[in-house]
């Protein structure tokens, strides 16, 4: 059985590096690649590919919600494996809501990304079942009553306030989400107001009482 697999990284030297691996197996092919959010989902309904493996940062977006634009465009959808260069709870969550078979850090060896492939395309995950039982946790408190404050913070507003717990300053943060430090600095702003802190410290301390709450989502 040939298993054929989709590309999306936003750096050419990496897709050509895993699509080289991959296609060191003979039952694998890569049949396209993307290096945007953008391009991944209008090339993939079209190549219907058994797997994609997606990048959970990009430029324009995040593959997390390329999972799921896909899962839910194509049929059979693919089975999706996210490659990411560091562990993130929040990714984490993400893919797996999303429906993602497998969820991969970028330091994984040759031999082992092969067979999570091999894994996925047979209909199998490769998700921790720890890493589930913490999920279905936090939909489990879904129903408990969080703070309206934190609900009208936009996604942008949530990942910077996130950051900024983090200890991240403007800069790092534009660095890490593709903006502008001037932009960082207005969803700043906004956050601040809408969470009624007059310093980012106030507002790092609120963060890291969400998480410890488990509501930060």
């Amino acid at each position: 059985m040939t298993i054929s697999v989709f590309l999306l990284d936003d750096h050419e030297i990496v897709r050509r590096g895993i699509a080289q691996l991959l296609e060191s197996a003979d039952e694998v092919t890569v049949v396209g690649e993307a290096g945007t959010a953008a391009q991944a989902v209008a090339r993939i309904p079209a190549l219907r590919p058994d797997v994609a493996i997606l990048d959970v940062r990009l430029p324009d977006g995040d593959g997390v919600s390329v999972c799921r634009d896909i899962r839910s465009a194509v049929t059979p959808p693919p089975a999706c494996l996210m490659l990411t260069s560091y562990s993130d709870d929040e990714a984490l969550f993400g893919a797996i809501m999303a429906g993602a078979s497998g969820y991969l850090l970028k330091q994984v060896s040759g031999v082992d990304l092969l067979g999570a492939v091999r894994t996925v395309a047979a209909g199998g995950s490769l998700l921790d079942p720890k890493a589930t039982a913490v999920i279905l946790e936090r939909l489990r408190r879904g129903n408990e009553p969080v703070d309206p404050r934190y609900e009208s913070l936009s996604p942008q507003e949530r990942r910077i306030l996130g950051l900024i717990a983090d200890g991240l300053t403007n800069r790092q943060i534009g660095a890490e989400m593709y903006l502008a430090e001037k932009t960082v600095k207005n969803y700043v702003s906004s956050l601040l107001h809408k969470l009624g802190f007059a310093r980012r410290t106030e507002a790092a301390v609120y963060a890291a009482e969400m998480r410890k709450g488990g509501h930060e989502r």
